[in-house]
């Protein structure tokens, strides 16, 4: 794990996590999350409402595929990833070297805390990036002086972990795993905006006006087949959490039944297929005037 000392940096555990084994598989895995993630491109894009000209900033941005995305669109404007993890920015920028993009930049930050230009950007955007930050409204209320008054926030969150089916396929393994409550929601973690009451709420108290929160939903693949499936979700954190608890033996048990219960998600062709629900967030910086 490598070690980061850096003051402009307060959610240290997140940090410590996207640059150790879990930041490493996402890196080794990129395209495997993008395409299990990527439904929720477009949806997410369009409800930011930049231009050819825009100036976008993306919230934790991992390996990128958002941005790059976000910079063809605003091709003759700029855009900034930022996320904590330095190995998933590398993967970032060699990706935007490779496909010759000179509007797009990286920089690892923490966007809670990080001191970025105010009213420098049209809009900002994540795709299941902002959910971890230990002061929510606070990070908000730091991502919104970013923007220009009239600005747009949009972000993608998961909704009720019983409309994942990812989620759903890892709770069928309470025999055979502690599956615990890694989806307890509320808290910083994947589900801390389930409750949409609770996301409006934050954006509302950090200073947004114009608060939404539509559902959407978007079906990812996860593997060429069960087997390939079951494989890389106990190769997630959540995954490596629960199988390094329990025996060998109970580790191959718990994969089996995955392996089985990926079956019935199975198509020809397409591979393992599972729906994902989640929220759409949007939001306006006010354009506050003196009267």
């Amino acid at each position: 794990m490598r070690d980061f000392v850096d003051p402009e940096i307060v959610n240290t555990d997140q940090e410590q996590a996207w640059n150790g084994p879990e930041g490493a598989y996402w890196v080794q895995n990129q395209d495997r999350w993008d395409a299990v993630n990527s439904g929720f491109n477009e949806l997410l894009l369009d409800a930011a409402g930049f231009g050819p000209e825009g100036r976008v900033l993306d919230i934790g941005c991992g390996s990128g595929q958002t941005t790059r995305l976000a910079a063809r669109r605003a091709a003759r404007g700029r855009v900034l990833g930022v996320d904590l993890s330095a190995p998933m920015l590398d993967r970032a920028r060699a990706s935007a070297a490779r496909e010759g993009l000179d509007n797009v930049t990286f920089e690892r930050a923490d966007a809670q805390v990080h001191a970025f230009s105010p009213g420098a950007f049209d809009a900002a955007v994540s795709r299941y990036g902002v959910m971890f930050f230990a002061d929510p409204v606070a990070a908000f209320a730091n991502i919104g002086g970013a923007l220009r008054p009239g600005g747009r926030l949009a972000f993608v969150c998961p909704a009720e972990p019983e409309g994942n089916g990812w989620l759903r396929a890892m709770l069928s393994l309470r025999d055979h795993l502690p599956v615990g409550d890694f989806a307890a929601p509320g808290r910083p973690g994947m589900f801390a905006f389930t409750d949409p009451d609770r996301a409006r709420a934050v954006l509302t108290g950090a200073g947004f006006a114009d608060v939404r929160t539509d559902p959407v939903e978007a079906y990812g693949t996860w593997g060429r087949d069960a087997q390939d499936a079951a494989d890389f979700m106990l190769g997630t954190g959540p995954g490596r959490a629960m199988t390094a608890q329990v025996s060998a033996e109970a580790a191959a048990r718990a994969r089996t039944a995955l392996t089985e219960h990926l079956r019935d998600h199975e198509k020809e062709g397409e591979g393992v297929r599972l729906l994902s629900t989640s929220w759409l967030v949007t939001g306006v910086r006010p354009n506050l005037t003196r009267v």
